[in-house]
This record gives C-alpha cells, sequence and structure tokens, in this order.
C-alpha cells in the first residue's frame, strides 16, 4: 500500500515506527515509518481476508490504504464516499479491531476520502471489473469486462465448489425448496418457465446458499452456454454504485439484462431507494422475458422491509419455500454426511454411533452449527488420542448447551426423552404393559429417576404408573446388572443421561 507523506512521527505509544530522530535524518526516518506503516498494514488485511473471507475483502478493503498514525488515531483512506460511508455503517467494529491488534496503542481508526487523482501502483489491477477509481471513464465498458474476466468474476461472487446437490442433505424440512431448485437446474432452455421468482427463505445456515449454489453447478455440467450469473445483493449494489461513478449504467444494465438464471443471495441487504430501483428495473426485464430469477434472503418477502410494497409483491408472485429447523432425523443424517466427508480425507477417524445421536440431540441448529460441533468433537479427540465417548462429547460442547445452566431435572423430562429415544409413548411407559419393547425402556427411565432426581422409591413408583417402590427397586438393580454385562446398554444410558441432564 502507498502511504502520502502525511505521515505524523511515531511516538512512545507506537515504538514499532521508531523514534522521530535529528532534523538531518528526517527524510530518511520519514521513509522508514512510511515503509514500517505499509508492512504492518498488510498483517490487518491478512486479518480481514480471514475474518470476512476473500469476496468481502475484494470488495470493501482491498482499496483502503493507511495514511497515518498519531495519537492513538489510525487514518485510513478510501477512494469513494460511498465505500467510507459502507463500510463505517457495516465493518467499522471489526477493521478497529484488526488495527488495534496490529498497531500499538490504536484505539480509533478514521476512514477518510482520497482527494489525490490518480490510483496508486498498488491500485493497477482493480477489484472491480470494468472501473479504475479516480478515473472518469471506464478501463473498458463493463459488458466486455465481466465476460472476459476470471469465471467467478462473471458470475459476480464466487460460487463453493463444495455446495453441490450432491452434498445437500435432504429431509423433510428441506424437501419443497431442494425439489424447486433441481427443477429450476435441470429445465431445458427454452422451455416454459414455471414458477418465476423462486424466492427460498429461512434462518441462516439451513441450506439457502448451498442451493442456489447447487443450481448454478447443476446449470454449468447440463448447459455450460447458458448464462448463469450468482451475485450476492451486496456485490450487486457495489458493481451499481461503480457504473454510477464512471456514468456507464447502460453497460451495466446490458449485462446484467442478458443473464438467462440470475441468482440472487442475501437479498435482505438491498439499500437505497436508487438501488431498489435499478434491481426492480432488472428483475422486472428478466422475469417479462421468461428469464429463470432465483432469490435467497432470511425472511418472506412480505418482511422485506426495504423493498417497497410494489416489488414485495412481484417477489411474492412466485414460488415461495421456506426452509425450516432440521428435525432430529435430519439433524442424524447431516452429521453423518459430514463425518463421511472428514473420513474420505482421514480413514482412520472414528466417531461412535451414540455420540452422534447426543449431538444430534443437544444441537437444535442447522448444518454449520452442526458441523462445527462435530469439528470439535474431532479436534477433542485429536488432542486427548482417546475415543470419544458421550461424557466426553458432553464436556467438549459444554458452551454450546442449550441452557446456561443445568435446570432441576423431573420425572416429566425423564419420560419425555426415554420415550423419544426408544420410540415409546408416554402412556405405555406409564401403562401395565408387559411387552419387552415397553419394560426395558420402563426399567432405564426408573433407573434414571433414581440417579437423576432426588425422589424417593414410592414417589418415583406413583410417578411411573402407581407402581410399587420394590417394582422400582428391582429396575434399578436389573439396568445396574445389564450395564456391568452390556457395553451397549451402558452407552445407551450414559447418553440418556446427558441429554436429560443439559435440557
Amino acid at each position: 500500500m502507498a502511504v502520502t507523506n502525511r505521515m505524523s512521527g511515531g511516538s512512545d505509544d507506537n515504538p514499532e515506527f521508531g523514534d522521530s530522530g535529528d532534523d538531518r535524518d528526517g527524510a530518511t526516518q520519514g521513509a522508514r515509518e512510511r515503509k514500517s506503516l505499509s508492512a504492518v498494514w498488510a498483517r490487518v488485511a491478512i486479518r480481514l481476508r480471514a475474518g470476512l473471507g476473500e469476496d468481502l475483502y475484494s470488495s470493501w478493503f482491498a482499496r483502503m490504504e493507511p495514511e497515518s498514525i498519531a495519537d492513538g488515531v489510525l487514518k485510513v483512506s478510501v477512494p469513494t464516499r460511498f465505500l467510507r460511508s459502507w463500510i463505517k455503517s457495516h465493518y467499522i467494529d471489526q477493521l478497529t479491531a484488526c488495527c488495534s491488534a496490529e498497531y500499538k496503542g490504536i484505539t480509533i481508526v478514521d476512514i477518510q476520502v482520497r482527494t489525490r487523482g490518480l490510483p496508486t501502483a498498488a491500485q493497477a489491477v482493480t477489484p472491480v471489473a470494468g472501473y479504475e477509481e479516480g478515473s472518469q471513464q471506464p478501463v473498458e465498458p463493463v459488458a466486455k469486462s465481466l465476460r472476459t474476466s476470471s469465471p467467478e468474476r462473471e458470475r459476480g461472487s464466487q460460487l463453493d465448489h463444495n455446495l453441490t446437490f450432491e452434498t445437500f442433505v435432504q429431509g423433510q424440512s428441506n424437501a419443497l425448496a431442494h425439489a424447486a431448485a433441481m427443477r429450476v437446474a435441470e429445465a431445458r432452455p427454452g422451455a416454459p418457465v414455471s414458477f418465476n421468482p423462486l424466492f427460498v427463505h429461512s434462518a441462516a445456515g439451513l441450506g439457502k446458499t448451498h442451493l442456489i449454489n447447487a443450481i448454478a453447478w447443476r446449470i454449468r455440467d447440463l448447459n455450460p452456454d447458458r448464462k448463469v450469473l450468482y451475485i450476492t445483493a451486496e456485490r450487486f449494489m457495489y458493481h451499481f454504485m461503480a457504473a454510477l461513478k464512471v456514468r456507464d449504467t447502460l453497460s451495466f444494465k446490458d449485462y446484467f439484462q442478458s443473464i438467462d438464471v440470475l441468482l440472487i443471495d442475501d437479498l435482505q441487504f438491498l439499500q437505497g431507494k436508487t438501488m431498489q430501483q435499478e434491481f426492480c428495473h432488472t428483475f422486472n426485464s428478466l422475469v417479462d422475458a421468461k428469464r429463470q430469477v432465483v432469490i435467497a434472503a432470511d425472511v418472506p418477502p412480505a418482511q422485506l422491509e426495504s423493498i417497497d410494497q410494489r416489488m414485495r409483491s412481484r417477489l411474492a408472485g412466485g414460488l415461495v419455500v421456506d426452509i425450516e429447523g432440521p428435525d432430529l432425523g435430519l439433524r442424524r443424517s447431516i452429521l453423518q454426511s459430514k463425518l463421511a466427508a472428514v473420513q474420505r480425507k482421514d480413514p482412520s477417524l472414528m466417531v461412535a454411533d451414540d455420540v452422534l445421536e447426543f449431538v444430534a440431540n443437544r444441537i437444535n441448529g442447522g448444518g454449520r452449527e452442526l458441523e462445527g460441533a462435530l469439528n470439535r468433537i474431532i479436534a477433542s479427540q485429536h488432542l486427548t488420542r482417546q475415543p470419544m465417548t458421550v461424557d466426553m462429547a458432553a464436556f467438549a460442547l459444554r458452551d454450546l448447551s442449550q441452557t446456561a445452566e443445568l435446570t432441576r431435572i423431573r420425572v416429566e423430562d425423564i419420560l419425555r426423552v426415554v420415550g423419544r429415544h426408544y420410540n415409546v409413548t408416554r402412556a405405555d411407559l406409564l401403562s401395565p404393559r408387559r411387552a419387552r419393547a415397553v419394560v426395558r425402556p420402563r426399567q432405564i427411565g426408573m433407573y434414571l429417576a433414581k440417579k437423576l432426581t432426588s425422589r424417593s422409591l414410592p414417589e418415583i413408583g406413583r410417578r411411573f404408573g402407581n407402581r410399587d417402590h420394590s417394582t422400582v427397586l428391582h429396575a434399578v438393580r436389573k439396568i445396574e446388572e445389564l450395564m456391568q454385562a452390556d457395553d451397549k446398554l451402558a452407552r445407551e444410558v450414559t447418553l440418556l443421561s446427558r441429554l436429560i441432564e443439559q435440557g
């Protein structure tokens, strides 16, 4: 990064940049300080890339430069007012944290707009296709630049090679969204569009981005000549603002309206009246021309408060699909899929089924949360060099528990967890039925009630269908004997105990 000669001298608070030196050495010292400031900024850039990802970093921070440092204030510059406003509104805390970690004594980051007219040498390759900041003319027309750049740049935002239909785990909660996405992806070119737009919404981490990435990859495989653009709303705004700056919105419109399939992610981030109008024009022209549009957002169209009512109505005119949180069966399948992917790289890795069952019961979130929990289990197993047990898994995931504190355990909780695990109804557990499929879960429930609660044997008997205390005592002794002889049963009971303890 280049640095202007507006640098202030070093101070005791910033020993990395040295003392100001004698007047005769001022020029040499100033050059040394500028070099040191830029060297440290390179480490800040690495932190930003790691925290935000390459796409966001390239969009918003690639052209930021350090200018000066004094009295705990680091001054940085960007080429446009839009960049300054956007970074201050969305990323100032992350930027300040990264700068404070690398520049000693920094507490404030002051973002300024550069006034010099020409780009520095470090800006020779412009991160925005078709534009050179500081110039009033595009380097080349937007459409030409986008089409001749790399495939990832051509499609606006980078596709993730891991997010395909083959790696998408299907369940009841996402079956409709999956089927709709498959129909869009496998439609023949020129065939009538079944529903337009396809609008997929859900909470974060439940598979929206996975599905629209999968659509793009499948169309590439089946119909490589079709123009498919995957782009985030944030990236769309960035390209449009760049086009406004150089007064070349016509090329911007021509390119986006030439797309055969447009996939837009995170539409909830679309902001600004002018930006909404341009998106509306692009959307309407594509839909009217029978081109497919697929949109993903955190909320349904009716809750997109930043979008005007007429546009919300148009978005709701296609197929709106909600992806719900995964049920227990789907969480099991996701964990098994994630584990299989890891085992392909490390065949020696083994995680017991009861540990996976514990994770599936404890983590109610989507794929990201489940993958994070599994990664923690695997890391803990590598560190301890011991086979993972349910108790060890519970310790490893203790801060991911759904409740911050252990609550008082009730017999009702035991009946619920045991019944769900063995697929036995509460009524059967309390009934006089003597079938083995009912008796064994009932005895385990009594054993857990004795172990996990302070209730007496007669109280437990009353809670389990008004049984005598001797029946409860027999059940407790029976399960203790079986656990000593049957490791599988012992692991099951440990799993149930952990699930009950943690809510």
